[in-house]
């Protein structure tokens, strides 16, 4: 697979730098040689002083590469931001030597023992001159400072150019968590004729009734294990209360959760015989909400509400939708090897789009998790999501974790952990253990969110038998979620009174514009969704 790239896109040549070798040994002053920038047109001038290891790099401009034709592969394109860098970082060096020897100069001249040879007016005509000096030795600062950033931006389009060949690579090495993608995408070809391409994003202002259309898919609305023989477990799904419990087979049903005779909520009464029972007036309805028991009347064709309901791998479905369901319902079981140990149901104050938008970025853990899981995580200086030019799901540069949103509503990611309780290694496959995570965010209105979040490991299954460890792993998830609601909540007040909570996208956040940008396109009926298979495509 070749990316290929226009030469204007990479119009400055420069190489990745080498750092020079410091000698750390103490000398007196004066035993070194150094360059700076003093003469006419800039030249190179001779001066002796202790810095000199820091600034004697080489010059790379007679290394340029020389490159032939009009378009450039990907390697050569990357030698050629490689020769960018090298050079940002030779020029920044002169600048600063520049700077430190004009204040060198300076002191040299307010010298008590200079003031005995030199009038003031001398004094004062050397001063001005090194003033001048030095606003043009800052003013070179700052021309270097746009040559970095204009470096980086060019640096950030050669990550989109080479995504594709590094996640091929990846897949073809072993792992199964990511899939190749087309050689060349239009996204790629739009960064080849030099224009970075901005997505364009306005989540702002109150939240809009749901489309019909989002509601057309399965939907996880609670564990296995909580839903007994002779339980019911209420819950809201796109503005309407449901209920879901066990019918005389065992098999579980969802029914509006609202009796027809007097609309009392039907999670306050019981599960008597596979059936319902409303605790106004007795009446009981089974699990395709058929009224079969009118005590103290006579009995009436009276039928509420019902969804299509199913049960799968542990979690039961529900289908909201207004189209029929779809035969298949996808798995979000852990991967091989892996044990569940903690499956945990939170109601949280949050339309399930923001918290969505939070779970998919993994930028903000060692800015707001500082006292769970990312207590003391250093700030990488570049945080990446390397994904296909097609695909919703990849993984995270440089920490060691693979993450996929999965529609309509799931996040699934796996964490590599080195050794428990420290995340090390550059990606899941360097890591001897890892933490496999599902969070599903069903929305419940437009201002609630049912998550329903499911953690498995691949070691330490010893903690499975260790008793109460659920209350202390929802002790915990309790107190990550804490860390991003306050967050969250202030985003949703600002973004329920006009302000664009999508302003200013950035590389680390392009899972979550991918979302916004699928359930965008899902909204507005496109026939092909973008980033998804043609056979994930809906209808």
């Amino acid at each position: 697979m070749t990316a290929i790239a226009t030469a204007a896109a990479l119009s400055l040549p420069i190489s990745l730098y080498r750092p020079a070798k410091i000698n750390t040994k103490k000398s007196v002053r004066g035993g070194f040689r150094v360059f700076a920038l003093f003469g006419e047109e800039g030249g190179l001038v001779d001066k002796k002083s202790a810095w000199s290891t820091l600034f004697d790099v080489e010059d790379p401009r007679s290394k340029v590469p020389q490159c032939k034709g009009k378009f450039l592969d990907v390697n050569q394109a990357l030698e050629v931001a490689r020769y960018d860098i090298q050079y940002c970082d030779w020029r920044a060096r002169q600048d600063v030597l520049t700077i430190m020897l004009l204040h060198e100069k300076v002191v040299e001249v307010l010298n008590p023992l200079a003031r005995d040879y030199k009038s003031i007016g001398t004094m004062k005509k050397e001063l001005a001159e090194l003033q001048e000096d030095l606003a043009q030795a800052h003013r070179q600062v700052h021309i270097s400072e746009a040559r970095v950033a204009t470096a980086l931006d060019k640096l950030a389009y050669m990550e989109a150019l080479v995504n594709d060949r590094l996640l091929q690579d990846r897949h073809t090495s072993g792992t199964d968590q990511t899939c190749a993608s087309p050689s060349t995408s239009k996204q790629s070809l739009d960064i080849v004729k030099g224009k970075l391409p901005r997505k364009s994003l306005n989540v702002s202002g109150p939240v809009q009734p749901y489309n019909t259309r989002l509601k057309n898919f399965w939907f996880p609305v609670a564990f296995s294990t909580d839903l007994k023989d002779d339980t019911m477990v209420p819950f809201d799904c796109f503005e309407e209360p449901w209920v879901i419990f066990r019918g005389k087979d065992g098999i579980p049903g969802c029914v509006q959760n609202t009796c027809a005779h007097r609309a009392c909520p039907l999670h306050l009464g019981s599960v008597n015989e596979g059936r319902i029972q409303c605790p106004y007036h007795g009446w009981e309805y089974s699990t395709d909400g058929k009224c079969e028991k009118m005590p103290s009347t006579q009995l009436r064709n009276v039928k509420i509400k019902s969804l299509p309901c199913f049960e799968q791998e542990g979690m039961i479905w529900i289908w909201p939708g207004d189209e029929p369901p779809t035969a298949t319902i996808p798995c979000l079981l852990p991967p091989s090897g892996f044990e569940i140990h903690a499956e945990i149901v939170m109601e949280l104050p949050i339309e399930h789009g923001l918290l969505l938008d939070n779970l998919l970025d993994l930028a903000h853990a060692p800015f707001t998790h500082t006292s769970t899981f990312a207590k003391g995580w250093s700030v990488p200086s570049l945080v990446k999501f390397l994904t296909p030019a097609s695909g919703l799901q990849g993984y995270w540069d440089p920490y060691p974790i693979d993450m996929e949103f999965r529609p309509p509503c799931m996040v699934l990611s796996t964490i590599g952990i080195s050794k428990p309780g420290k995340l090390e290694g550059q990606n899941t496959r360097q890591c001897a253990t890892h933490l496999h995570q599902l969070h599903v965010c069903l929305p419940s209105s437009r201002k609630k969110t049912r998550l329903l979040y499911r953690m498995s490991l691949d070691f330490a299954s010893v903690l499975k038998h260790v008793p109460f460890m659920q209350y202390l792993w929802r002790h915990f998830a309790e107190q990550v979620l804490n860390e991003d609601l306050r967050l969250v909540l202030g985003q949703q007040e600002r973004m329920n009174n006009g302000a664009n909570v999508w302003n200013l996208p950035v590389g680390y956040d392009k899972l979550g514009v991918r979302y916004r940008l699928w359930r965008d396109a899902l909204e507005k009926g496109a026939k092909q969704l973008p980033f998804m298979k043609p056979m994930q495509t809906r209808k």
